[in-house]
This record gives structure tokens, sequence and C-alpha cells, in this order.
């Protein structure tokens, strides 16, 4: 069974990129967030920017690691793991 804490780290995990990703989107694009997820996937780089917006990961990854929280660090975990399982699939599909 799931432990609640590794439940929040994998939601937290999976906002966090979500929004990194939207920061992105929003700092460096000249359209809307939808027309621009929308010519990323035209253009076969959308799994490169939510590559990139996961990185936000990373640093909770360690803080929680550090601050001996294990079932959340193992939720950042799986969030990172279904992300890419998640641009594998866009890579693959196009």
């Amino acid at each position: 069974m799931i432990n609640q804490q590794t439940l929040y780290g994998l939601l937290v995990g999976l906002l966090a990129a979500f929004l990194g990703s939207f920061v992105i989107v929003t700092l460096f694009s000249e359209g809307s967030f939808g027309e621009t997820i929308t010519e990323l996937y035209a253009l076969q780089k959308l799994g490169g920017l939510i590559s990139i917006g996961a990185l936000v990961n990373l640093p909770m990854f360690f803080y929680f690691l550090r601050k001996n929280n294990l079932p959340f660090a193992t939720g950042l975990v799986f969030a990172s793991l279904l992300l890419v399982l998640l641009v594998a699939y866009i890579k693959i599909n196009p």
C-alpha cells in the first residue's frame, strides 16, 4: 500500500513539473499556453519542455531526502518516472 506522504510527493512532483513548464512557456512564448503546447507537439518538442519543467523536482528531492522525509522523496521519484514515461510515449508516438 502506498503511504500518504508518498502520494503527496507524487502529486507535488507532477504539479511542480506542470508549473515549471507553465512558467517556461509564459516567459519565453508569445502565444497563449494552449497554442504553444499545440505548436510544440506538432514540432515534436513537447517532450523537451516537459523534461525541463521536471527539473524543478530535483532540488525538492534532495531537500526532502536531507530532511529524512523518505516517503515524500519516494513520491517525487515516482512522479519523475511517470514524467519519463510520458516523454517516452510522446517521442515514440508523434
